[in-house]
């Protein structure tokens, strides 16, 4: 049972990282395109230097867009719910990255966390 407990949590883990590793390539090709067509309408305004956005979507089709520091690629609570976007929507789910959850959680989540997401 142990060793079940363990393969699941190193499979969890590379899906973790795959990913981490495609929204940072994503985030890296954004920042290169916005680069060379120096058109600065391809990221959104809202969206700085060091952010992303993501839109929390629950179940009764609330949604709500979010702007995150990417500091919160680190925070083991963000990162659950990484790993259940990628079980959701798979890795190629086009437009902005949708993450399974209800926006007040997502917010919730957010504030509570907001003194620690950079302690990392």
């Amino acid at each position: 049972m142990a060793k079940e407990r363990n393969g699941k949590k190193n499979n969890g883990i590379l899906k973790l990282k795959l990913v981490m590793e495609r929204l940072q390539k994503g985030l890296f090709l954004v920042k290169k395109r916005s680069d060379s067509i120096h058109d600065q309408e391809t990221v959104p305004k809202d969206v700085k230097e060091g952010h992303f956005a993501v839109i929390a979507a629950s179940d009764d089709y609330v949604e709500r867009r979010f702007v995150i520091p990417i500091t919160y690629l680190h925070h083991p609570s963000f990162l659950r719910l990484l790993e259940r976007a990628a079980e959701e929507y798979g890795f190629d789910h086009e437009g902005a990255l949708m993450i399974p959850c209800r926006p007040s959680e997502l917010e919730w989540m957010l504030q509570g966390s907001h003194d620690d997401a950079g302690s990392d």
